[in-house]
């Protein structure tokens, strides 16, 4: 089973190079920390990120949230992700045939392929949502994530959804690298996806809005996911967001050391 061995010995076997590398970062960095950066200003995006980035292996952003969007900010932040050596991930969320994916993917204002290693998309179109991320991604070196569940409460994206995915992300192995999802699935011929969790907590459950949050601990070790993403847990109500983001941190690497012993 892939979630019994080091992040470094399964970097190994990925044939994408970004997914390669982001389980090398993860090893290196000590760290399977996401930061969920849900802001709506250039300044705050760029003051948490550098905040934060010591302590994380992916920033999470919506772009599309933010009121002053520029190239100046998709700059600053790809710096900022060499200085702190992180990855971005826009969570985009693609759910649109084919053909618009890829226009919305590689062009428009914000041209997310041009700056985001990792991005994700809904299966309900069809594997064409796929195939037209693919295009634009794989020359790029980037990679994808399948949203195979959600972590709010009522979520329709599981059951037989959630297994039509996974076989979607096992035909396109090469640009399909992992799943959000809330657990990990049974591994088969090789399998050796990625698996990113939202909702995780240290200090709440839910937060009245459907949104339902998880132990770290849980997370890796209980249910064998690989990333926690965190977001208001680091930096809502007035929260320190650098000791926070060192908290949860190392909540998430003490519990990926007990899960591979």
């Amino acid at each position: 089973m892939s979630a019994s061995k080091s992040y470094l010995e399964r970097s190994k076997l990925h044939s994408n190079p970004t997914a390669k590398a982001f389980l090398e970062l993860m090893e290196r960095k000590k760290s399977n920390l996401s930061v969920a950066a849900d802001l709506t200003s250039k300044h705050a995006l760029i003051e948490l990120a550098d905040k934060v980035g010591p302590y994380i292996c992916l920033l999470k952003t919506h772009i599309d949230v933010v009121d002053d969007f520029d190239q100046d900010l998709v700059d600053q932040l790809t710096a900022l992700a060499k200085k702190h050596d992180f990855m971005i991930f826009e969570d985009r969320k693609f759910a649109d045939i084919g053909n618009t994916v890829k226009l919305q993917y590689s062009s428009g204002v914000y041209k997310i392929a041009s700056w985001s290693d990792i991005t994700n998309a809904h299966t309900v179109p069809g594997e064409g949502i796929i195939q037209g991320l693919r295009e634009v991604g794989l020359p790029l070196n980037r990679c994808l994530l399948l949203l195979a569940e959600m972590s709010s409460a009522g979520t329709l994206a599981k059951g037989d959804y959630t297994t039509t995915t996974v076989e979607l992300a096992r035909k396109y192995k090469d640009f399909v690298v992992g799943f959000i999802a809330m657990q990990r699935y049974e591994d088969r011929d090789g399998d050796d996806f990625i698996y990113m969790t939202p909702g995780v907590g240290l200090d709440q459950t839910s937060d009245g809005l459907g949104q339902q949050w998880k132990h770290p601990r849980e997370v890796i070790y209980d249910r064998g996911c690989d990333v926690i993403i965190v977001g208001r847990g680091i930096y809502g109500n007035g929260r320190d967001a650098a000791k926070e983001a060192k908290r949860y941190q190392e909540a998430g690497w003490n519990a990926y050391l007990e899960r591979i012993k």
